[in-house]
């Protein structure tokens, strides 16, 4: 009854067993509150993108109504979303999102729809590093601290891609995503193995602990934490085994089952007591139910319990090689084998793991010392140790389970029975860097036995001479007061052999070996050997192109290797910045910098504008400047959301003014930036040969520029109003700059507006209406008020030019019609445009108290010797057509001859007039033009009174107006870049000779305006309207006060003299006319 009754409650032991088993390793059984626990954790990051503080200025407000307007017919879903971003985080960076909602306009084919939740999931580890670091940086998360968050958002960033791995997309997409989150998991190893060499800090025994006389765990602490090989191994295991601990528990949250998921005594042999107690059974299997009876008997228990024991062996071994060697007790225990945990935790279940951790979790324990101070310390360690290398040896030899030859071997650093269940880099590694430490432990406690001070030194030879690859024990020492000569020659000579075994030793599962080849592993083998520069070599070779490769901005390695690269050199730079050497320093400092620049390229590539700063304010200051430059030139024409992005990353990572040599400025890239943007840039998209056109459309490229200065900056950052001055005083300059040049450009009569220079005047606009001025001339510059007053007398030039432009526009478009055909409305509109032009220059030409232009140079030169003015010029050869002539060395020598011929000889030998024609290299359609002279009173020193530019604007405006006698007849030098310089003798620029500049836009500006008047005079006359200012006009000009007609040339007097005729013409016939009706 008895026997029927134990029988039942085995089967239906068995059966709950069966149940659970599928259940218990790989099953497919998700929980609910597993699935739940893996989300997807996000850190805000620095700036990101989207939460401006304020309007920087219209154009922004003006860019987010036409986003709106373009996106209206959009699905309702998004305009939902959108309209919530909007109410609830003031969000402004919708680049992707309408990017997105622009596709979903075009129609297209209906393919499988999947959650792309996940796509995004591995870039979001950019947004979520750049916040970590820049915290780091700024002295809010220490170092090490940063590293464990390092690690840890890798793990939930790839937990979070394999959540979306699970059947619902393509297989190819599958593969992908599993691979991009093992690619983040080897990273989060990295990252983790980082903090355990550099990170952890060294750790003390308690005072409080420590025990006279010493126990063997005291001192095989004591040991690691004096001896630098030692305490490398220790971390080495540490890390190891904290990972496979992070392995279990995710697989048990995220899968649902958990290691060692078994019935109480399950582990006991019921189906083989059932067997012995039916009589006699075949001689293989044990007829007795100690667990000795295995290896006593050379016999095994029934297959079923068998692969029982084989299952619970395994989970044993994962649980140690996770380092949870109190839960492999307890798992042993709850199954039925309490003896196992008895070889698993000897002396009385003491953990002696040589990590202070493990010494003071028991506290001082007596009990050890007392038995050590019985016998010799470490005498029973070495015991144990025997006992588990024998167990070992005769599991092996009886083909038992290959596990439980690796519980017992594990122990006692017996690598050939260990490595065979090491299938992959991570074990192999954590057995052997273990097995090493173990031995060393056991070769200091063996220096406290007197009677082995001759094998201690035999052994030691054994260990340092070992070739790595021994597979043969000691034959001639085999008890336990030998130990542990019996492994000594299976374990590595050092570090370097211990990877070298992992490489090619024979021992090794091929996978192991296969796995030294990946990226991550040979990061962390180089990391522990200490050999970062190596690891840098290979940043460098994954990440750099090739040099026969052109485009030097194309990474070729997975984008996630580049983000890594560039955050472990951040962080190796911070962590090892007092222990590292001068020789190792200027190596992370160069390969350093090009593997940040390259990751900063990469996200400006990924239109992640907003995080570049972070990494650039870590480059050189050349390296940063050149990219933020390369940034803003590329994003020039984009967005004004696009644009601001980078302003903002710039402003709020980098100081605005020089400061510290080591980093780049901010106002240094504004300078850089606005002085490449007065280069020619010749495009080959641009198929006009007309060089009014050509002009036209660099002088938009060049206006672009100055909006870079128009935003506001953040207001977080310091003196935010003192650098928003600077930024609209420096933008008021250069537009001053380009004023000119865009004036002497746009001269042709033509309807068409000069592009360039009304988006300038719509830049400053309101930028000029929101600062006062008061704040701008406290800013302490010599010639702020009259660049301030020179501004508005450009102002209302183009003001006047866009009057003009209106009025010929419907005067030619009156002209195409048939006179019969032309309404009065028409023609009353021109006769309207025509007066409304008229007026507007006369009022700027009328002006008395502040003539336009006619500015004192407030920089008063004293007479002094050998000072010299220079004029650059770059300018173009244009025909009567309009087209561009090509220049050639005949005609810069013919134009230099030209310009000498201007002025007579004494003119050129008293002044030292020296002109210098030549063709730039980076473009062959354009001549530059250098003119040289000595400065002398009136011009060049002293107060300039005339207001014309002196001898170099005069000089220079005979070419601009084709009045050369010795040049092509009808050819004229179209100026599109226009400098001055003050220079001593030995040709060094010193202050900028604003007055040859501008004295030359009136010499070219003013008579063009008068001619353009007498066309609408003329124009006004034939319509039978006499302007009541015209004879005023002819007194002004005339008048030597104005000091007007010597700014004209032989032909503009002549047109102004025909213009005139015509004009008398056409107001004689209109009286006439008069009379006769």
């Amino acid at each position: 009854m008895d026997l029927e009754m134990e029988s039942v409650i085995s089967d239906s032991d068995e059966q709950v067993r069966q149940s659970r088993e599928q259940f218990r390793r790989y099953g497919k059984r998700q929980s609910s509150s597993s699935k739940n626990s893996a989300k997807s954790s996000e850190s805000r990051p620095i700036f990101d993108g989207c939460n401006f503080q304020g309007l920087p200025n219209a154009a922004l407000f003006l860019e987010d109504i036409k986003q709106e307007v373009d996106n209206f017919d959009v699905d309702a879903s998004y305009v939902s979303k959108r309209r919530t971003s909007l109410d609830g985080q003031r969000s402004y960076e919708l680049d992707g999102t309408i990017e997105s909602a622009r596709q979903a306009r075009t129609p297209l084919k209906h393919f499988k729809h999947e959650d792309e939740s996940w796509a995004d999931s591995g870039e979001t580890t950019f947004s979520l590093f750049a916040s970590l670091i820049d915290s780091a940086l700024h002295g809010l998360i220490p170092f090490p601290d940063l590293i464990l968050q390092f690690e840890n958002k890798c793990r939930e960033v790839s937990e979070l891609i394999k959540d979306g791995a699970t059947g619902r997309h393509r297989i190819v997409e599958d593969k992908l995503m599993k691979r991009k989150a093992q690619i983040l998991l080897d990273e989060a190893a990295t990252w983790s193995l980082l903090w355990y060499l550099f990170g952890k800090g060294n750790d003390e025994i308690p005072g409080s602990l420590i025990m006279s006389p010493s126990t063997s765990h005291q001192e095989a602490c004591n040991f690691v934490l004096m001896n630098h090989t030692a305490q490398l191994c220790l971390r080495i295991v540490q890390w190891l085994e904290d990972r496979a601990s992070k392995v279990l528990d995710l697989e048990k949250r995220v899968r649902g089952w958990h290691v060692g998921s078994y019935l109480h005594h399950s582990g006991v042999w019921h189906r083989t007591q059932r067997l012995l107690k039916k009589g006699p059974t075949d001689t293989s299997i044990i007829q007795h139910l100690d667990f000795d009876a295995p290896t006593r008997e050379q016999a095994h228990p029934v297959l079923e319990d068998k692969k029982q024991d084989e299952a619970l062996l395994e989970d044993i071994w994962l649980l140690l090689r996770a380092g949870r060697v109190e839960e492999a007790c307890d798992l042993c225990r709850s199954a039925g084998q309490p003896w196992r945990a008895a070889t698993l935790c000897p002396f009385g279940g003491l953990d002696s793991f040589p990590s202070v951790e493990a010494l003071v979790k028991p506290g001082k324990n007596r009990a050890l010392q007392a038995v050590e101070l019985e016998m010799v310390i470490g005498f029973q360690r070495r015991l144990w140790k025997w006992a588990c290398f024998s167990a070992a040896e005769k599991i092996a030899e009886q083909d038992g389970g290959r596990y439980e030859t690796a519980v017992f071997a594990v122990q006692c650093s017996n690598l050939k029975r260990l490595l065979p269940v090491c299938t992959d880099w991570e074990s192999a590694c954590w057995a052997m860097a273990k097995s090493w430490l173990d031995v060393q432990i056991d070769l200091e406690l063996a220096r406290y036995q007197p009677s082995r001070s001759d094998d201690m030194k035999s052994n030691e030879v054994i260990l340092d001479g070992a070739a790595g690859e021994g597979d043969q024990t000691m034959q001639g020492s085999i008890g336990p007061e030998s130990w542990p000569s019996q492994v000594l020659d299976q374990q590595p000579r050092d570090l370097h052999a211990l990877l070298q075994k992992l490489h090619s030793g024979e021992m090794v599962h091929e996978a192991v070996s296969r796995g030294c080849r990946e990226q991550h592993r040979q990061i962390e083998m180089d990391l522990m050997v200490g050999d970062v520069a190596h690891v840098l070599d290979l940043l460098r070779s994954w990440i750099s192109p090739p040099e026969d490769d052109g485009n030097f901005f194309s990474p070729q390695c997975d984008p996630q290797m580049i983000r890594f690269g560039a955050h472990l050199v951040l962080v190796l730079r911070y962590l090892l910045a007092d222990d590292i050497k001068d020789e190792f320093k200027d190596k992370l400092t160069l390969i350093g910098d090009l593997i940040l620049h390259m990751y900063a390229v990469f996200l400006f590539s990924k239109n992640r504008e907003e995080l570049v700063g972070v990494y650039a304010s870590q480059l050189a200051p050349y390296l940063c400047v050149e990219l933020f430059v390369h940034m803003m030139e590329l994003r020039l024409n984009e967005s004004v959301h696009v644009k601001y992005k980078i302003f903002r990353s710039a402003m709020e990572y980098l100081s605005f003014f020089p400061g510290d040599a080591s980093k780049g400025c901010v106002s240094d890239i504004l300078e850089r930036v606005l002085s490449r943007s007065r280069e020619i840039k010749r495009k080959d998209e641009v198929q006009s040969n007309s060089v009014a056109e050509q002009h036209r459309l660099q002088s938009l490229q060049k206006a672009m520029v100055v909006q870079w200065l128009c935003f506001t900056p953040p207001f977080t950052i310091n003196d935010f109003e003192a650098i928003k001055a600077r930024l609209l005083m420096r933008a008021l300059m250069h537009s001053i700059v380009l004023l000119r040049e865009f004036a002497l450009i746009s001269m042709w009569r033509v309807p068409k507006l000069p592009v360039g220079a009304h988006m300038l005047l719509s830049f400053l606009a309101e930028p000029l209406k929101q600062q006062p001025i008061d704040t701008l001339l406290s800013i302490d510059e010599h010639d702020v008020s009259q660049n301030i007053v020179e501004f508005e007398d450009w102002k209302e030039y183009y003001s006047c030019d866009a009057t003009y432009r209106k009025w010929l526009k419907a005067d030619l478009e009156n002209t195409d019609v048939p006179l019969l055909d032309l309404s009065l409305e028409e023609r009353e509109k021109a006769i309207v445009a025509a007066k409304e032009a008229l007026s507007a220059a006369l009022a700027l030409l009328q002006r008395k108290e502040n003539p336009w232009l006619a500015l004192s140079q407030n920089l008063l030169y004293a007479s002094a010797d050998h000072s010299f003015i220079e004029l650059h010029t770059t300018a173009m050869f244009c025909l009567p057509s309009g087209d561009c002539m090509l220049p050639d060395a005949t005609s810069c020598t013919t134009l230099t001859s030209a310009l000498y011929s201007t002025v007579n000889e004494d003119v050129i030998r008293e002044r030292r007039l020296m002109v210098n024609v030549s063709i730039p290299a980076n473009d062959q359609t354009c001549i530059k033009v250098v003119i040289n002279c000595l400065a002398v009173e009136g011009d060049g020193l002293g107060l300039h009174e005339s207001n014309d530019g002196g001898l170099l604007a005069a000089v220079m405006a005979a070419g601009f107006k084709g009045e050369l006698s010795r040049f092509e007849t009808g050819v004229t030098l179209e100026i599109s870049q226009l400098d001055a310089w003050y220079k001593d003798a030995e040709g060094t620029q010193k202050d900028l000779a604003t007055y040859v500049v501008r004295g030359l836009c009136r010499r070219c500006c003013l008579p063009e305006l008068i001619l353009r008047i007498m066309q609408i005079s003329v124009s006004l006359a034939e319509s039978g309207i006499t302007p009541d200012d015209h004879d005023e006009l002819i007194e002004l000009v005339a008048s030597p006060e104005s000091g007007l007609l010597h700014l004209f040339s032989q032909h503009q007097l002549q047109e102004f003299l025909l213009f005139e005729r015509e004009y008398a013409i056409c107001k004689i016939e209109s009286q006439e006319e008069t009379l006769t009706d």
